[in-house]
């Protein structure tokens, strides 16, 4: 069983996104998706849990939903980090040869 790492942060905003994040670099992205999925119930003006949304999606290979939550991210504040993270994706998509998927 995964052991929650005890939080040195003031705000308990700045412990929660700190745990999202270590469980999406760890690969716990379902958990990390479970989480921001209630947070942004609660906060659904939150770009942060959207962008963070955004990574989980994309380390578990869903470019569809990473695509849709970093525009989301992206709505609610157009500084946010997802428009870097957005065009990287449509960057990699392009990349792929259509054509290697009807052989």
């Amino acid at each position: 069983m995964r052991q929650e790492p005890r939080c040195s942060q003031t705000s308990p905003y700045l412990c929660r996104m700190n745990e999202i994040k270590q469980l999406i670099r760890e690969g716990h992205t379902a958990e990390a998706i479970r989480r921001l999925d209630a947070y942004l119930t609660d906060h659904p003006a939150s770009d942060e849990a959207f962008f963070l949304r955004g990574n989980a999606y994309r380390k578990q290979g869903n470019s569809r939903e990473a695509l849709n939550n970093y525009l989301a991210a992206m709505e609610l504040n157009p500084d946010s980090p997802a428009h870097s993270a957005y065009q990287s994706e449509i960057e990699i998509l392009d990349f792929f040869d259509k054509n290697l998927y009807n052989q």
